[in-house]
């Protein structure tokens, strides 16, 4: 009996794909022989969460595949724009977002300049403790560095047992040539592609009185959403990353 194009024949597929036996993946999985046997065959359809995390994570597959052989996976980060003209502005402002992130026990990141986590640590007094600070001027140094630095503290994040990473991430604008901004702005745009999946949160102020306004503006295409005075809304110029990507700037 085989798994008719069901689950039993995406674990069997991906198992065979790497060349293993059963008796392989039961070892990397964690979960007996005997079981895999059955999930194979199509006498066992009705997999607990746990089993599928089990086999997805050595299968180098996602559950959503195993389940219902998708392409696509589920949007989990959340991705804003926040243009900001004061320094009350930006204080109260992500003060608050961050906040609010230790208070659900996420896991706070603050990447900014210098003179902004000082405004950060005296608004949020004892509870700055909370939140990993670290300034944006070594941060940013190449997109790849950044996106590499960013994965490390969510995997590192999230296998301490946050249930989600919140991050205020303000690029650095200042002295980018204008070759410097077409690439930075690629990275924003490629975060979305990147993170796609990740339990993420994360606000990129962008101050007003330092950035160029087609910076701004180019924000808005990069950002799905954007905070303002009444909370977060969509981005009404938002542009998918793949035809960002593309197109000639």
């Amino acid at each position: 009996m085989s798994g008719s194009g069901g689950i039993g024949d995406r674990v069997r597929t991906a198992r065979q794909r790497l060349g293993w036996t059963r008796e392989a993946l039961a070892f990397h999985a964690g979960v007996s022989w005997s079981a895999i046997a059955q999930v194979e065959s199509g006498r066992r359809t009705n997999l607990r969460p746990s089993t599928l995390a089990a086999l997805s994570r050595p299968l180098g597959v996602s559950i959503d595949y195993l389940v219902g052989g998708t392409l696509t996976r589920p949007t989990m980060l959340e991705h804003s724009v926040f243009p900001y003209r004061t320094e009350d502005q930006f204080r109260t402002t992500m003060g608050s977002f961050l906040a609010d992130g230790f208070e659900r026990s996420e896991a706070t990141l603050a990447v900014t300049t210098g003179p902004n986590i000082e405004l950060l640590r005296e608004h949020l007094g004892r509870d700055a403790r909370s939140v990993e600070f670290l300034d944006a001027s070594g941060f940013y140094s190449t997109p790849i560095a950044a996106l590499e630095a960013y994965r490390a503290f969510f995997e590192a994040a999230l296998e301490r047992g946050a249930p989600w990473v919140r991050v205020v991430g303000e690029p650095r604008w200042a002295g980018r040539s204008d070759v410097e901004v077409r690439v930075w702005t690629r990275y924003e745009s490629l975060f979305n592609l990147v993170f796609s999946a990740s339990p993420v949160t994360v606000v990129c102020p962008y101050d007003e009185r330092s950035a160029a306004p087609d910076i701004v503006r180019q924000a808005h295409l990069t950002h799905p959403n954007a905070v303002g005075d009444h909370g977060v809304s969509r981005s009404p110029g938002y542009t998918d990353p793949a035809r960002l990507a593309l197109e000639p700037w």
